[in-house]
């Protein structure tokens, strides 16, 4: 979906594909028939964005064969779909059983990381709309924090000035500029927007590379959304991309209701990273089912953990979600005079995932909840004096 800025320039709003992993281009092309087009249709809306994930599978058979993107472009078109920004953080294996630690391998010290991103690259400027000439690429904040020591950093450096050159060329070559952005996560070498900036600023690439603000991974933090933007601001580092997600939040997590309603969310598939705040600092666990085998996490002060909750759908009482963050930070971002980022995509990818009551059983109910996440977004969006376009 697109809307009108006060400013003039237009802001864009898309879904997540991630919520429906599909590692084949086949898989990709039944995403689009058998998901896209029907959120698409349940929001009565003629264009959708929609914020492709490319498995590493898919993304090659696209390089490889040029007819087959052009098959994708045309079957985008057709289906009333648009793609301005790609989810490059997950390599591959995202539909797996058990994602846990993998989703963070390969890492930016990794040249596989290098190869993919150049080609998601490629293959975004191919996919942009006619009247669009910017792409966004969100990407793995460099690594996971264990087996990311200094030498590994300085590869991963080497390797975003080197996409930065490729950008760079390709923009030449195509007139579409294309951005890179790291996105913060629990747990990673940039755990925080704060960690962004020494790494971004040492590559020297603000044009090319940036962060992507993810407001679950925000709120898990205990970040301040005005601290943290106009940190980033002073630093130079800009927000080319921003997700709009929602954490789970036990404001009393000492007692045994509470723990027992979290319990529900400690589940196999993925990492769920647990923070609290105290006055000694942040404290956290690399995951829910860490925090709540003993003393781990100290329980005197609220916890969040790394669950990306429906947007719409607040989890039930004594627990809550971080809507409060996200509302705080897209005010922030394009409630101003000027949009500090024109591209937001919504991405709750652990739909199925949730509590088995929460679940959505039918494929018609998964499509009825994200077009329900959608719908607030644009309510948020207009709320905040943006306008929404045909």
């Amino acid at each position: 979906m697109r809307f009108r800025h006060p400013d003039g320039s237009v802001v864009h709003l898309s879904y997540c594909t991630n919520v429906h992993p599909a590692e084949t281009l086949d898989g990709v092309l039944a995403q689009l028939r058998d998901h896209c087009e029907p959120v698409r249709r349940r929001l009565g809306r003629d264009r959708l964005g929609v914020g492709l994930w490319l498995a590493r599978p898919a993304a090659r058979a696209l390089v490889d064969d040029p007819g087959a993107l052009r098959g994708l472009r045309t079957e985008l078109d057709r289906r009333g779909l648009e793609v301005v920004t790609l989810n490059g953080f997950p390599y591959e294996g995202f539909g797996g059983e058990e994602v846990k630690y993998r989703v963070y391998a390969p890492d930016w010290a990794d040249p596989a990381r290098l190869a993919h991103t150049t080609d998601l690259a490629r293959l975004l400027a191919a996919l942009l709309p006619d009247d669009v000439t910017e792409g966004t690429i969100s990407t793995l904040p460099l690594g996971w924090r264990t087996r990311f020591g200094p030498a590994r950093a300085e590869s991963g450096r080497r390797a975003l000035a080197t996409l930065a050159e490729r950008l760079d060329a390709l923009q030449e070559l195509t007139g579409k500029s294309l951005r890179v952005a790291l996105e913060p996560e629990p747990g990673c070498v940039v755990e925080t927007t704060t960690d962004a900036v020494a790494p971004l600023t040492a590559v020297g690439a603000p044009h090319r590379l940036g962060v992507c603000v993810d407001t679950c991974h925000l709120a898990t933090s205990f970040e301040d959304p005005s601290t943290a933007l106009a940190a980033l601001h002073a630093a130079g580092v800009p927000v080319p991309k921003a997700q709009l997600s929602a954490a789970l939040h036990a404001e009393h997590p000492h007692l045994p209701a509470v723990r027992e309603a979290l319990a529900a969310y400690a589940e196999p598939r993925f990492l769920h990273q647990a923070r609290t705040l105290t006055p000694e600092g942040r404290h956290g666990t690399d995951d829910l089912d860490e925090a709540l085998a003993g003393a781990a996490l100290p329980d005197t002060g609220p916890w969040r953990a790394h669950f990306h909750v429906p947007l719409h759908a607040r989890p039930a009482p004594p627990l809550t979600s971080t809507l409060p963050v996200l509302r705080e930070t897209l005010a922030l971002l394009v409630g101003g005079p000027v949009p500090r980022t024109r591209h937001l995509e919504v991405e709750t990818y652990t739909w199925q995932a949730l509590p088995p009551a929460l679940r959505p059983r039918t494929r018609a109910r998964l499509h009825d909840g994200i077009a329900a996440e959608l719908d607030l977004a644009r309510a948020l969006l207009t709320d905040l004096g943006l306008k929404e376009l045909p």
